[in-house]
């Protein structure tokens, strides 16, 4: 008996590697009513399989090894992967657009960098952003009113952060602020793994009347070390087809709208 029930731990752990890998988290009470077994004998599963490193815990459950993370690409590295991707995004963004002289703030990242590119000229906006290349990008453009936040520049994600940008935020109100993220989870809400980012981004969630996140379907079941926004804070997530099913129906149940380009 002993020796069966060794056996079948085993396969049931590789099932449980199997899901966090396909779904990129996974609760403990999920496995629990899935495999017919108690939630203190999947939190045992689970601490094998991080011993073993084939996943991470985290509060509730657990997710693949690589999902939560300190570490930051810098925007050139950012803006020239996924770009198919990130341009039906911005396409599909462009119909959360506030309309003639309504008010905007645009992230720093590279999903916010695409909606710059393709903004309408047939209508004014007055466009806030901490964005220095977003900044150079609409500069001059036709019809936009251009707000450039001020602060210390963070060189790896060419934004501007800090007390100074973040007072200027808190003195603002605008129609929508769209955003990026590191990560994205509906236990975990939305992060990045800078401090200094994730106050700032804050910042711009308090401002919008409506906020609006912009990721590509790599950003979903990953979690970083500050979280900025909970689900609730958010209104719609735009995202790419290749998200994970499971992922955005947590999403939608948390009350997000999530919108597939």
């Amino acid at each position: 008996m002993e020796r069966g029930r060794a056996v079948y731990a085993e396969e049931r752990q590789q099932a449980i590697a199997g899901l966090v890998t396909d779904r990129g988290r996974v609760a403990v009470t999920v496995l629990a009513d899935q495999f017919g077994v108690t939630t203190e004998t999947v939190r045992r599963d689970l601490a094998v399989l991080e011993r073993a490193g084939m996943l991470r815990r985290v509060h509730g459950g657990a997710v693949p090894v690589g999902a939560l993370s300190l570490v930051e690409t810098g925007y050139g590295e950012r803006r020239g992967t996924r770009t198919e991707q990130k341009a039906k995004i911005a396409a599909a963004a462009l119909d959360l657009l506030p309309g003639t002289d309504g008010s905007l703030v645009l992230d720093g990242g590279s999903s916010t960098a695409a909606l710059a590119d393709v903004l309408p000229t047939d209508r004014r906006l007055y466009v806030v952003t901490n964005s220095v290349p977003i900044s150079a990008r609409l500069a001059g453009a036709p019809g936009v009113t251009l707000h450039v936040l001020g602060g210390r520049v963070r060189g790896i994600t060419q934004t501007s952060v800090g007390e100074a940008t973040n007072s200027a935020l808190s003195t603002l109100r605008v129609d929508v602020s769209f955003l990026g993220t590191n990560g994205i989870t509906a236990a975990h809400g939305f992060s990045t793994p800078d401090e200094a980012e994730a106050a700032t981004k804050r910042a711009m969630v308090r401002a919008g009347a409506r906020v609006v996140v912009l990721a590509d379907s790599s950003k979903l079941g990953r979690e970083h070390l500050v979280r900025f926004a909970d689900v609730e804070d958010v209104d719609v997530l735009v995202t790419d087809d290749g998200a994970d099913p499971g992922a955005v129906a947590a999403l939608e149940e948390a009350g997000v709208e999530v919108v597939v380009a």
